[in-house]
């Protein structure tokens, strides 16, 4: 279902058909029947995490790379139960929730809105007003949907699940007041003040703590009535165990140096590293020792630019030369 967001970007401006969709499990096939209208905003939603995924890890080894023409679109990344396997279940939950909710206070939905809920007593110098986001309606639509693949009673699905929830919590732990001023000449005589989500880059950067920081788990068998069911248990005993707030897995990563086609590992090689840095996206690291090659580059930039009373900026267009790094 990751791929929704990949290659049905374009969901909102045309007319969709669900069964069109490749990949669906039944339960979400019906959930997008039923729920047609939210659709493109779940799509734009996975799309979100994915792009933001990008970010986080673009000094990474494994740079959350997408594959166009297929389903899988990390290849077979998401095969093995990784810390990258937990980040993209976190972070693509979380962003059909942040957008399913964005998407209901900008009234495009007519089954969603505003939240009522948050119209207790106001504050000291202000007062509910706008509209407030429903982050829990986001929250509902990104479990119904984003959760139906994992009903199986192995540890992959309860590791999906874990990760996938972490993720959403991440959306409610962050929610803010966010306030607009109103009086004469811009003074803040009298504030309206609304519950919003944050920025989703703020999401990212949460999420990407609890990816380096994620708890290694270990896969317990149980015989129920239903059969032989599989639960995740912390490796370590002497650490804390993990909370809903946490990313689990229970694989170790593969440590993504070399092209292999069947971890989904692209390499490093002709990756741009940073020469000065001691961290993973230093040329030491990235460059998994093999070293790196160093050419110059010649780029045209806006320069001496000037303020003009009232009230345009001009530039002149200078061309700098940089030193470009790249590994073996």
């Amino acid at each position: 279902s990751l791929a929704l967001g990949q290659q049905y970007s374009s969901l909102g401006s045309q007319p969709l058909l669900c069964g069109s969709i490749p990949g669906l499990v039944p339960k979400q096939l019906r959930f997008c029947r039923n729920y047609i209208e939210i659709m493109p905003s779940v799509a734009e939603g996975v799309k979100l995490g994915i792009q933001e995924c990008q970010h986080q890890f673009r000094g990474r080894r494994w740079n959350c790379t997408t594959i166009d023409d297929s389903l899988a679109i990390f290849g077979p990344v998401l095969d093995k139960a990784t810390r990258e396997s937990a980040f993209v279940h976190a972070i693509a939950s979380a962003g059909v929730a942040f957008a399913v909710t964005r998407s209901c206070a900008e009234g495009t939905s007519t089954i969603c809105g505003c939240d009522s809920h948050h119209k207790g007593p106001p504050g000291e110098g202000w007062k509910w007003g706008g509209c407030s986001e429903d982050a829990d309606f986001g929250v509902l639509v990104s479990r119904e949907f984003a959760d139906a693949r994992e009903n199986r009673p192995d540890a992959r699905s309860a590791m999906n699940r874990h990760n996938n929830e972490a993720g959403r919590t991440t959306i409610l732990d962050h929610m803010h007041l966010k306030c607009k001023c109103h009086g004469l000449s811009g003074s803040c005589e009298v504030k309206t003040c609304w519950w919003a989500q944050p920025d989703f880059r703020a999401i990212g950067d949460y999420l990407k703590d609890k990816y380096d920081s994620a708890s290694e788990m270990v896969v317990e068998k149980h015989r129920e009535s239903r059969g032989w069911v599989e639960t995740l248990r912390a490796k370590y005993a002497l650490f804390k165990p993990p909370t809903e707030r946490d990313l689990v897995y229970y694989e170790n990563s593969p440590n993504f140096c070399e092209p292999n086609p069947e971890t989904g590992s692209f390499g490093t090689r002709d990756r741009t590293c940073n020469l000065t840095s001691h961290g993973i996206d230093g040329c030491d690291l990235l460059c998994c020792g093999r070293g790196h090659n160093t050419r110059t580059e010649r780029r045209k930039e806006k320069c001496h630019c000037v303020f003009h009373w009232c009230c345009y900026v001009s530039c002149q267009e200078c061309s700098r030369v940089y030193d470009v790094h790249t590994c073996k």
